[in-house]
């Protein structure tokens, strides 16, 4: 039992993942810390305005020095799965995936293990972990 509440069970995959789904590995000459972002992650959080739990799955398919191809499934607002196109740029000697939703910008940032999401104007922040 006590595993149960101290160690959360992984997160399902979402219902709606596409079958087209191509992971292009990134080029070898990709900096190290641009390609650690490519792959599948998964997390969960709360949003800070209605309080309510989100789950977030993201695929990075491919990543280039300029832009990332996406699916970001989302369990909030009817939200759903998406192909997103993310923009690439690299703040303050740290890289940034990000992209403009419906409601604001979405970015995407390494903080060691983690790939931390923010959805902006700050709705929610959530923490993902790699997934196989």
């Amino acid at each position: 039992m006590v595993s149960i509440l101290f160690f959360p069970m992984a997160m399902a995959a979402p219902p709606s993942i596409p079958n087209d789904i191509q992971m292009v590995q990134p080029d070898p000459s990709l900096p190290k810390e641009l390609a650690a972002f490519w792959g599948k992650w998964e997390g969960s959080g709360y949003a800070s305005g209605p309080g309510k739990q989100i789950q977030l799955f993201l695929i990075v398919e491919k990543i280039t020095e300029e832009k990332a191809s996406i699916y970001l499934w989302v369990s909030f607002l009817g939200y759903g799965g998406r192909r997103r196109e993310a923009n690439v740029t690299k703040e303050n000697g740290k890289y940034k995936l990000w992209f403009m939703g419906n409601i604001g910008k979405n970015e995407f940032m390494l903080e060691g293990e983690e790939l931390v999401y923010d959805a902006q104007p700050s709705w929610f922040t959530i923490n993902l972990r790699r997934v196989p």
